[in-house]
Formats: structure tokens, sequence, C-alpha cells
């Protein structure tokens, strides 16, 4: 049986070939880095990663391939405030929604099934027609409420 990691590359390569770009071996390091990283990445990260197997790459490089990345609908970015931006695999992931702490940048992938209901109540309910959706909660993690918590019991 094929992995979603295997139809993502297939989707990628199909993508790459219909814009008229060559499959390289630096863009396969990359989307193989990225469909393997199994997090939200920056370029940073990703671009230290690709780069210890494949020391002649640059950063322009990684970052260009995150766009196609993006562009063929097999990632995401996600943009929290002034932070990096990170970049989450998108094909052949469920649904999630995020909860996003302001303090460390952390992600929290979540799915509510009651939530889900809701918002399709809501667009019946206007007769609107959702074509994609995406829900996002900024807060403060618990982690880092309670390094506040400390903080303020010390003083």
């Amino acid at each position: 049986m094929e992995t979603e990691k295997s139809k993502s590359k297939e989707r990628f390569v199909k993508y790459i070939e219909e814009k008229g770009l060559r499959h390289t071996k630096q863009r396969n390091a990359i989307v193989e880095a990225f469909l393997s990283a199994g997090r939200h990445i920056t370029s940073d990260e990703l671009f230290n990663i690709v780069k210890r197997k494949n020391p002649e790459i640059g950063t322009a490089t990684v970052q260009r391939n995150l766009n196609l990345l993006c562009e063929s609908g097999i990632a995401e970015e996600i943009k929290i405030g002034k932070q990096k931006t990170r970049y989450e695999q998108k094909y052949g992931s469920s649904h999630h929604d995020h909860l996003i702490c302001i303090k460390c940048g952390r992600l929290i992938e979540v799915n509510d099934e009651k939530i889900e209901r809701l918002q399709e109540k809501l667009t019946k309910a206007h007769g609107f027609i959702p074509i994609k959706h995406k829900l996002e909660i900024y807060g403060v993690c618990k982690d880092c409420s309670k390094l506040k918590r400390k903080t303020a019991d010390r003083l």
C-alpha cells in the first residue's frame, strides 16, 4: 500500500514537471526532509536538517522549494505574529485546528467534532458554501503560564 509520504512526493514531482522544473538531488533532499520532519518547521530548521547531508545547499534553495511545496498543496504556511513562518504538511494529513502560544510559539494541533459541526451549522444557516477554513486560537500555553506564575510567586 502506498504511504502518504510517497503520495506527497509523487504529487510534488508531478507539480514541478507541470511547471517545467527539473527534479534535482537537492530538491529531493528538501522534500524528503520536510516530509520526514513530523512537525511544524521553519525554513531555517529545514535548511539545517538538509545541510547536514548536503553541505552545498543554500538557504534560498530551501525557501524556493518550500514555496513550491506550498503551491503544490503539500505544505501550508503558518504565520504567528512576528515569529518566523512555520510550515506544516498539508497533503495527506487530516484536518485540524491550532492553539498557538504567543509567548513561546508552540503550536498544538486540535480536532474537535463539536466545533466542526458548529462550523457546518453556521455555514448552512447563512447559505454559505465553505471551500476551506482554519481555526487558530492565540493564547498562552500551560508551560508558559506556569512560568509566569512561578515568576510572580518569587516576587
